[in-house]
């Protein structure tokens, strides 16, 4: 069944007690009991909610895996998945890696014993050199935040797999209308979904997603034993957001590509990063694994003038943290999804401080172009 088909169809699409077309929402926090010898399915909602069960099941379902836990956000399912390891424990971790990520490895789990190292994880020689003999897993963006470099994700999978290691990869960017790593070799998928898979900008949520169903049970286990998990009323608005991710992926992405293709000629653009521009150095092997480049774009301006004309004259696209919602959102890295890493840390990897992420939305790319243009040119 075609991807599009289980965006409407996965999970409980028809509610079989009165038939409803809409899970049901369930604010319960506890439920009775039939008997000492028998519970239920549900006893608290911390341990399960069969409105965040029904979102779980879709979400696991489209990234082809067994398991889906839904979190209060993004780094919550993050850091709940970095739960699965141990002090002393290593990781192999993408160099270009989102900020919030970057900090909690660094900071947070640097106190007990975690310890990462981020390689240029685009050539997978880098990967196999900086595995060691307590490298636990690999941790991958692809395309990633902000540069959208492309990592062969069959590669790395196989490389780890042979070494005995998992292999994570974010997919916020992608979605698994895009991307599927699971069905690419890969262990454990972790999304950001308050970005695209909600797609409104009006929850904060996170998700991770298994293939093997033993690890998938230490995932819950984590999930309960630490708490994070997401409330129903966002669970729901996020079922309702996810119906929708075909048509709003495919859109921005429209337009996407063709603001991609104005930066790329424009004279005071120095670079564009694009998985869609055939130009970019990973466009083969990202066509290879995805079915599509998606609607994020990263563009370097020739000035910080113009960089923070552009930031704060924009109106019809905002100037915003986050993405994936409706709207166009123009971000800046270096202050905003990268500000918790270190400014010598940010310059190694390329992003400077005329460095500004766009995530395109549903307006016509024509208005954003003239938009732009106006404030570039003016």
């Amino acid at each position: 069944m075609d991807i599009a088909t289980r965006l409407i169809h996965t999970g409980a699409s028809v509610e079989p007690v009165q038939g409803a077309l809409s899970v049901p929402l369930y604010h319960a926090s506890t439920y009775a009991q039939p008997s000492l010898e028998s519970f239920g399915r549900w006893d608290y909602a911390r341990s399960g909610n069969p409105t965040r069960h029904a979102l779980e099941e879709a979400v696991a379902a489209l990234e082809g895996g067994s398991v889906g836990c839904a979190f209060g956000s993004g780094m919550a399912a993050t850091s709940s998945t970095l739960l699965l390891f141990q002090p002393g424990d290593h990781l192999v971790v993408c160099d270009d890696v989102y900020g919030g990520t970057f900090r909690v490895m660094t900071k947070l789990f640097a106190q007990w014993g975690l310890t990462v190292t981020f390689v240029d994880a685009t050539e997978t020689t880098n990967i196999a050199a900086a595995l060691r003999p307590n490298t636990r897993a690999l941790f991958l963006e692809t395309p990633s935040n902000p540069l959208l470099k492309i990592i062969d994700l069959r590669a790395a999978a196989t490389l780890a797999r042979e070494r005995g290691v998992l292999t994570i990869v974010d997919n916020t960017f992608m979605t698994p209308y895009f991307q599927r790593p699971l069905e690419l070799g890969c262990d454990i998928v972790i999304h950001s979904g308050t970005k695209f898979l909600n797609g409104h900008s009006d929850v904060v949520c996170g998700f991770a997603v298994t293939a093997d169903p033993t690890l998938g049970e230490r995932l819950r286990f984590v999930q309960n034993a630490f708490g994070a998990v997401l409330g129903p009323n966002d669970a729901w608005l996020t079922l309702r957001g996810l119906r929708t991710l075909k048509v709003r992926m495919e859109e921005s992405q429209k337009g996407a590509k063709t603001i991609a293709s104005w930066l790329a000629d424009h004279p005071r653009v120095s670079q564009v990063w694009y998985p869609g521009l055939p130009g970019h150095p990973g466009y083969a092997v990202h066509q290879s694994q995805a079915s599509g480049p998606g609607a994020v774009l990263s563009f370097q301006l020739d000035s910080f003038e113009l960089t923070k004309k552009v930031l704060e004259g924009v109106r019809l696209m905002a100037f915003a943290v986050s993405l994936g919602g409706v709207e166009s959102i123009l971000s800046y890295p270096a202050k905003m999804s990268h500000a918790a890493m270190p400014a010598e840390e940010r310059a190694l990897r390329g992003i400077s401080d005329s460095l500004v992420r766009l995530c395109v939305g549903l307006e016509s790319p024509d208005d954003l172009i003239a938009e732009l243009d106006r404030l570039m040119n003016s």
